[in-house]
């Protein structure tokens, strides 16, 4: 798998560093080079890379600028690179795989990498198998619906997130899905509750449910979204509802409205 890749920044010095240690990976193949916002949005658009390196401050269009601009095109994986640390938060905000410092790091720049390759591995697994999808339906669709049957997992599971970035109390915190016990809603705010921490989300319930696979994460009332792998023990209570019991001991109420999740445990 080769990573297309699109090198931007103002400085030249930085370019060529960058260029320079990523001759170490085999995979990375630089198709192009920017030194500004205008012309990184052309050479993105014209090439269509896997990944982008990013400079964040550059004169005219800035980095968040050149993200914005790609609103009507399928966006590549982006790597933030600058030499300042304050724009970290907004970084992870614009949903970039990662964050670099200048001058980067060649052991750094190898996990953003591995991170970068396990990004795209799914998104390739999952447009493949799309492709197969649509091919068998065409062609045989008795074999689509075997292959549906079979797949109970599959790639469909790839577009639900699997960690979280989370800004609270100035920091960000990048929580693992799997670590989220129930997410309680208070107004535009969510409570992400990982069984031993609570973190404060921006954001309303129904768009964070857009994010998390339904298969496990599921609302079992108005204001309250449960883990269903971390259900240890569904408890009959009064007028049809009843308590779910989490790993680390919680009880959740299920209203009437949402019995239906219950009935998962019922065999």
């Amino acid at each position: 798998m080769t990573i297309r890749t699109i090198l931007v920044d103002d400085e030249p010095l930085a370019t060529q560093g960058l260029r320079l240690r990523l001759e170490a990976h085999d995979d990375v193949e630089i198709v192009a080079t920017a030194a500004n916002g205008r012309e990184a949005i052309r050479a993105i658009k014209t090439h269509k890379p896997d990944l982008v390196f990013l400079d964040i401050q550059m004169p005219g269009f800035d980095g968040f600028s050149v993200i914005s601009g790609m609103m009507e095109v399928e966006p590549p994986l982006f790597v933030m690179v600058t030499a300042y640390n304050e724009h970290a938060l907004r970084a992870f905000e614009a949903q970039a795989v990662d964050y670099l410092m200048k001058p980067v790091e060649e052991d750094r720049l190898a996990a953003t990498l591995d991170r970068v390759r396990q990004r795209l591995a799914e998104k390739r697994g999952a447009e493949e198998a799309e492709r197969l999808k649509e091919a068998l339906a065409e062609h045989a669709p008795e074999a689509a619906e075997e292959l549906a049957d079979a797949m109970p997992e599959g790639p469909a599971s790839s577009r639900f997130e699997k960690m979280i970035n989370i800004r609270d109390q100035g920091q960000i915190f990048r929580v693992d899905v799997d670590t989220i016990e129930r997410i309680d809603a208070a107004g535009d705010y969510m409570c992400i509750q990982t069984g031993d921490n609570t973190l404060i989300l921006r954001e309303t319930m129904k768009d964070l449910e857009k994010r998390l696979d339904p298969r496990r994460f599921q609302r079992v009332h108005r204001s309250t979204i449960v883990n269903l792998d971390l259900v240890r023990q569904v408890k009959p209570h009064t007028n049809g509802e009843c308590f779910l019991v989490l790993d680390s001991g919680a009880q959740v109420k299920v209203s009437r409205s949402y019995r239906d999740v219950v009935a998962r445990f019922v065999h």
